[in-house]
C-alpha cells in the first residue's frame, strides 16, 4: 500500500486523529523516526512497528541542531523516492516529510538537554549532538503522540539518551530498541556507508569482525580495559581505520564498568561501543553483552 505523504505538522495531526478514530481492533499508533536514506535497518523498524501497531508513522526530517560545525548536514545523503519506495514495501502508513521551517518557524528559544548518558562515547566527541537529538524527538513526539517509538541499537547512546528523556519528562511512549541489521558481511548498515570508498568498505569490516570476538575474550576473563586496549590493537589492523573512542560500558546508564575486574554477572548488560573514521566517513558500532550469560553466547545486538 503507497502510504500518504504529509508535509505540514497541522494535517499530520488531523490525519492521525482522523485514522485513530476510524481504527477498531488496535488503535495504536507507532513512530519511526529517521533522517531518510532509508535502508534494510530502517525497514525493520518499520516491520515491526507495523507488525506491533494498527498504525505506523514514519518521518524523515535531517535535523540541523543535532550536527556540529564542520559536519556532515549538507552532504547527508537525501533521495525522497528512495525512501518512499521503502516505506510503501516495508509498512508505513503515514510518511512525515517537513521542511526545516516547518519544524523550527523561528528562533528556538528552549532547549532540551539530558546530562549523564550524554558525557561518553558520542557525546564527548560530538558537543552539543544529543541535546539537538533531545530537541527534536521530543518535538516528534509532541507532534506525532505515539503509543510506541522504534529505534535500532546501532546508536545505543541515542536510545539511552531518549529512553532517559522519556522517563524524566513522563513521556507517554514506549521506546522499542530493535537489534542492529547488517550487511551480509557484518557491516552494520548506515546510511554513511555510501560515503565509503571500496577499500574504506573493506577496511570497515574490522569493526564488525572485532566486535564479534569480545564474548570469546570475555569469557577468558579479560576485564574491561584489557577488552578496550584489545579493540583497539584489533581496528589499527586496518591501516585506514582512525579511532575516536573504544569504551566498555554498563548499559543503560553509560558508566564505566570497573576497569580493572573481570567481568561478572553483577555488571549486568554491557555496551562494547567504537567510533572510527575510514578516510571522512565515521562509523559507529556496538555489541551489547550479559556477563552472565557469556556461556551462551546471549547477545541482543547481533
Amino acid at each position: 500500500m503507497t502510504p500518504k505523504i504529509i508535509r505540514t505538522i497541522a494535517e499530520l495531526r488531523e490525519e492521525i486523529a482522523a485514522r485513530k478514530s476510524a481504527m477498531t481492533g488496535n488503535p495504536t499508533v507507532g513512530f519511526v523516526p529517521t533522517m531518510g536514506y532509508l535502508h534494510d535497518g530502517h525497514a525493520s523498524l518499520l516491520r515491526q512497528s507495523s507488525s506491533d501497531n494498527g498504525l505506523t508513522v514514519l518521518s524523515i526530517f535531517v535535523n540541523p541542531t543535532q550536527f556540529g560545525p564542520g559536519e556532515d548536514l549538507d552532504k547527508y545523503p537525501r533521495d525522497e523516492q528512495r525512501d518512499l519506495n521503502v516505506a510503501a514495501r516495508s509498512g508505513a502508513d503515514l510518511v512525515f516529510i517537513p521542511s526545516v521551517e516547518e519544524m523550527y518557524p523561528r528562533r528556538r528559544a528552549t532547549s532540551v538537554t539530558v546530562s549523564d548518558v550524554t558525557e561518553r562515547l558520542c557525546g564527548a566527541s560530538r558537543p552539543g549532538h544529543f541535546d539537538g537529538v533531545a530537541l527534536v524527538v521530543t518535538k516528534l513526539f509532541n507532534i506525532v503522540q505515539p503509543d510506541r517509538a522504534y529505534f535500532g541499537m546501532k546508536d545505543a547512546q541515542q536510545i539511552a539518551v531518549i529512553a532517559t528523556m522519556v522517563r524524566d519528562l513522563n513521556i507517554p511512549v514506549e521506546i522499542v530498541p530493535c537489534p542492529i541489521v547488517r550487511e551480509q558481511d557484518g557491516l552494520a548498515l548506515s546510511s554513511r556507508n555510501v560515503y565509503l570508498a571500496p577499500e574504506e568498505r573493506k577496511q570497515a569490516l574490522v569493526l564488525s569482525q572485532s566486535l564479534s570476538r569480545v564474548t570469546e575474550w570475555i569469557r577468558g576473563g579479560m576485564t574491561p580495559q584489557q577488552t578496550i586496549q584489545r579493540l583497539q590493537e584489533e581496528i589499527r589492523r586496518a591501516p585506514l581505520a582512525d579511532i575516536d573512542y573504544v569504551d566498555v560500558l554498563k548499559y543503560p546508564d553509560l558508566v564505566p564498568a570497573e576497569a580493572d575486574r573481570p567481568l561478572s554477572e553483577a555488571d549486568g548488560r554491557l555496551l562494547i561501543a567504537v567510533a572510527v573514521r575510514f578516510g571522512k566517513t565515521r562509523l559507529i558500532d556496538n555489541r551489547l553483552i550479559n556477563p552472565a550469560e557469556v556461556g551462551a553466547d546471549i547477545c541482543f545486538a547481533k
